[in-house]
């Protein structure tokens, strides 16, 4: 419970212009039911709002709370009442910077409009008197707002419809490419904008101690050990109870992982709920319907060791690193490119070209390469590549003389 309650407060200190002025732990019964505390505790929450002369809302840590319970425990205590959904919302609006995220974040609003037009209709109810329905077009307050609601989130849903077809667009350009593509994941706050900085030496990127400081998807360009160039791709942290329709809001931005080559799952190791965190992560992954080679070759990082004193995972195969002070980021690089040419199929090869034809100049234009020994005596040169299979392919077509070393 004491973990539960450092995160709402953390949550809420993401927020601008917003303080916590006291917390307590209270049993909930069912958020579903009109109540959602006990008569005593009820009680000692009142007399504790009432105690406060600067409190403007009350944040209970509770997924959802229906409207009912709202509004009765609004006009208990004379301020605003929040649940998970409307803080972490409000993040999400506060930090959405694309027109992508926006889209996602009002369309995750859609459900809390419709809970609050309830809440209207059923005071305009008790306010007698007054026709029912609008200007005699037969339809009632409640259907036109309904109505109302309905096209705006048809209008949502199209334009990211379009923007997701945009994306698959560019994506299709990527892999002609054929540049691999990270997927670098983790729960909220665990370091993963760090790492992304660590490993690509991106100056732009400012990571921020804060939860969700990142919503959209960012790619960043960087090179692994044997210089192939690969891209990363920053994606959205996961909370514990993140309310599922504003995962599945934000599908669309996750579903970018489903076409990378590999996911690097990054752990704040320092973190007291550091396995109830992976769990969280792992569970979310496996409800995205990713395919299972994916799963099965992730990549788990402990970050943050520099804050251990001689940490070593326990986890097999677990990578120990700290993003921020550059420990174990080499083994890491190592680690990418060994999974990364499984993944895809590449291959590091050597090849004999003769210097006077065009041989090298494609290779360079192909694929990556690597190394370049000359052999004046000859003209030719030994030229260590890595490449694709199909490029591969071509080049063997092309230049069926060439010797070959695997």
């Amino acid at each position: 419970a004491e973990l539960q309650v450092a995160e709402a407060v953390a949550l809420v200190d993401t927020l601008q212009n917003w303080t916590i002025l006291d917390k307590i732990i209270i049993p909930t019964k069912n958020p579903d039911k009109k109540f959602i505390f006990g008569k005593g505790n009820f009680q000692v929450l009142t007399e504790k709002i009432k105690k406060l002369p600067h409190v403007t809302a009350v944040f209970l840590n509770v997924e959802r709370i229906s409207s009912l319970t709202k509004k009765e425990l609004e006009d208990a205590w004379g301020v605003k009442v929040f649940d998970r959904y409307t803080v972490v919302l409000h993040i999400f609006r506060c930090n959405a910077r694309t027109k992508e995220a926006k889209l996602q974040i009002a369309l995750a609003e859609i459900p809390l409009l419709r809970s609050n037009l309830k809440n209207e209709v059923s005071q305009l109810d008790q306010q007698r008197g007054g026709s029912r329905y609008i200007m005699g077009s037969g339809e009632t307050f409640m259907e036109t707002q309904n109505r109302i609601l309905k096209e705006k989130e048809l209008k949502i849903r199209n334009a990211l419809e379009k923007l997701r077809r945009k994306r698959s667009l560019l994506r299709t350009q990527r892999r002609k490419r054929e540049f691999p593509v990270i997927s670098v994941m983790g729960y909220t706050n665990c370091g993963k904008t760090t790492l992304i900085k660590a490993l690509t030496g991106e100056a732009g990127l400012q990571p921020r101690d804060q939860l969700f400081a990142t919503l959209d998807i960012t790619a960043h360009a960087g090179y692994l050990p044997s210089h192939m160039a690969v891209i990363y791709v920053d994606t959205i942290g996961f909370l514990t109870d993140l309310p599922h329709s504003l995962v599945e809001s934000f599908s669309a931005t996750l579903e970018e992982v489903a076409y990378s080559d590999l996911i690097v799952h990054v752990r704040d190791i320092t973190h007291p709920e550091t396995i109830l965190q992976k769990a969280t992560v792992l569970s979310v992954l496996k409800n995205l319907n990713l395919p299972s080679h994916l799963l099965d070759s992730m990549i788990e990082v402990h970050n943050k060791v520099d804050l251990i004193e001689r940490y070593k995972p326990t986890e097999e195969n677990a990578l120990a690193i700290s993003a921020l002070r550059g420990h174990g980021l080499e083994e890491l690089k190592e680690e990418i490119e060994k999974k990364i040419l499984t993944a895809t199929g590449k291959k590091i090869l050597t090849v004999n070209v003769n210097l006077e034809g065009p041989q090298l100049s494609w290779l360079y234009k192909e694929a990556t390469v690597q190394e370049v020994e000359v052999m004046p005596e000859d003209g030719t040169a030994r030229v260590k590549v890595i490449i694709s299979n199909s490029a591969f392919g071509k080049y063997k077509n092309l230049f069926p003389s060439s010797k070959i070393f695997m």
